[in-house]
């Protein structure tokens, strides 16, 4: 059975892996859609797109674009999967509305051919991490105004002087960007300008200037344009076919799915925390296992999404502090100053852990203040609760009544009964016992007590 089940796994990831050039007949064009913020799983679909068309025999493949911007790294990655492609590469910044911002505008300056729709846009590739005042960026809040030939004109804080840091950033990028630019035959200057200034162009101003290829209002129309031109493909070129083939648009299979789900910056901190409580809570009540298996789960895919987003080990050790201290004001109560100490550390903690300041890439705000406000009363007061509860003396069975104080009722002989959360206990002591003598419960035999007389009761007066 366990031979049968694995064969039945593995023929079903076999299959997954075949299925798109199962689909894709040999010299079909590939389309592969680049949409929102660019990151890992974005990154991961189209390098792995690119290689996929390669096996299936594609003549092509179109990447569509429409982004705002993302990480750099993931850029960097997938600017070199077009770059060593052995199949060509068109850029298209579409449809009607789409923008390739930021990074998109490095991958578009990267492939072989670039075109966009009408109304479209692309440029301000700054680096996001800079911008801010000092630095080549317009000020928060203001308008850019617009050049006669559709650029973004510098503003005066477009002059200023920044960090060393920041002159480095730049300068990188723009050699990144103009390297580009050069590879392709197109506007070096203009690709300056976008990262110095944070300018950007129209679809027609791009093209009037040569920062791409064509633009065409359909993607049959990019097609049919394009056929018969002559690409470089490394040391040597390569002729487009174009006019009859088949396109297939690849969609995004469930490996980069899941890669998207992790790699979301509120998830992989989800993930991270319920990680964290679950091996918590089974350290401290063992022998559940489930708290324990959840969070190691957790905490490994948390381990796995942080590697590949920008994390900020600061934030992550503010975090890590914050929840050692709230637990720690759980089992040692100081008059609330180790818990508000952590409930500071977490949430700044918080706020630092990406370490980025795109928007896609930042931990939504109202998520931070509803785990602050659930890990307070988690760690503070659950467990604290907890704690307490340990400490307390028993109220259930016989060993509850070690340590309790009686009274001797009647004596009868040798039989001696003490009353005792109202009821009568025979009892047996080693000294001389009368009515009304206060005793203490040492042991319990049976229904039996051993007491032991206590100093000033009414016998000794």
């Amino acid at each position: 059975m366990r031979r049968f089940i694995y064969q039945l796994i593995m023929t079903w990831l076999l299959a997954l892996s075949s299925q798109a050039v199962g689909q894709a007949p040999p010299g079909a064009v590939w389309q592969v859609s680049i949409t929102g913020a660019i990151g890992p799983a974005t990154a991961d679909h189209m390098i792995r797109s690119l290689a996929t068309a390669n096996t299936a025999g594609a003549s092509l493949v179109l990447l569509q674009i429409d982004t705002p911007g993302g990480l750099d790294t993931a850029m960097r990655d997938m600017i070199k999967a077009v770059l060593a492609s052995p199949i060509p590469v068109i850029g298209y910044v579409a449809p009607s509305g789409s923008r390739a911002a930021s990074a998109g505008t490095y991958i578009l300056y990267a492939t072989h051919i670039a075109a966009m729709a009408p109304g479209t846009n692309l440029g301000a590739a700054t680096p996001v991490q800079i911008g801010s005042p000092g630095v080549p960026s317009l000020p928060r809040g203001d308008a850019p105004e617009e050049s006669p030939d559709g650029d973004a004109a510098p503003g005066p804080e477009a002059h200023q002087p920044g960090t060393a840091m920041e002159h480095k950033i730049i300068n990188d990028a723009v050699a990144y960007l103009r390297g580009l630019a050069e590879l392709r035959g197109r506007n070096a200057e203009w690709a300056e300008r976008a990262v110095r200034e944070g300018a950007s162009l129209t679809a027609s101003a791009a093209l009037e200037q040569g920062v791409i290829d064509l633009v065409s209002t359909s993607r049959e129309e990019l097609l049919a344009t394009v056929h018969g031109r002559t690409v470089q493909l490394g040391d040597h070129s390569a002729t487009l076919d174009t006019e009859t083939a088949t396109v297939y648009e690849h969609p995004m299979d469930w490996r980069s799915e899941f890669l998207a789900v992790i790699t979301n910056p509120n998830i992989a901190y989800l993930l991270m925390l319920a990680g964290i409580y679950g091996l918590l809570i089974e350290f401290y009540n063992p022998g559940v296992g489930l708290p324990g298996v959840v969070g190691a789960v957790s905490l490994l895919l948390a381990m796995y999404a942080f590697q590949v987003l920008p994390i900020s080990y600061a934030g992550l050790g503010l975090i890590l502090l914050g929840i050692a201290l709230m637990a720690a004001e759980a089992f040692a109560p100081s008059f609330g100053i180790l818990g508000l100490g952590g409930i500071v550390a977490f949430v700044f903690g918080s706020i630092m852990l990406m370490d980025t300041q795109l928007p896609a890439y930042q931990i939504a705000m109202p998520m931070i203040v509803a785990i602050t406000v659930f890990s307070a009363a988690l760690l503070i007061f659950a467990l604290g609760m907890l704690a307490r509860s340990r400490r307390r003396a028993l109220v259930s069975g016989a060993e509850h009544l070690l340590g309790q104080r009686a009274v001797v009722q009647r004596c009868q002989g040798d039989e001696v009964y003490v009353w005792l959360e109202g009821e009568l206990w025979q009892a047996n002591c080693n000294s001389a016992l009368a009515v009304e003598d206060e005793v203490e419960v040492t042991a319990l035999h049976g229904l039996t007590l051993e007491v032991r007389k206590l100093e000033g009761s009414a016998s000794d007066d």
